[in-house]
């Protein structure tokens, strides 16, 4: 995919990231789906969750209730 190309998701990395290596993921929206991949490693394996599931795991993790 080109820089011009816009057909692919468009990929957001963490506002946790501080630049300097450390773990960091990358998301993005598609129709009913959140992608979740490792930005270390954009061509690896990419998590697909229906977005209901994605918004109860980020709310878990908000309150600590993620094991």
């Amino acid at each position: 995919m080109s820089q011009g190309d816009q057909s692919g998701p468009q990929w957001r990395k963490s506002s946790h990231s501080d630049g300097t290596g450390g773990e960091c993921v990358e998301v993005a929206a598609v129709p009913g789906y959140i992608l979740i991949r490792d930005s270390k490693d954009p061509a690896g394996p990419v998590l697909r969750l229906a977005a209901s599931a994605a918004s109860s795991l980020l709310e878990k993790v908000r309150v600590g209730r993620c094991p």
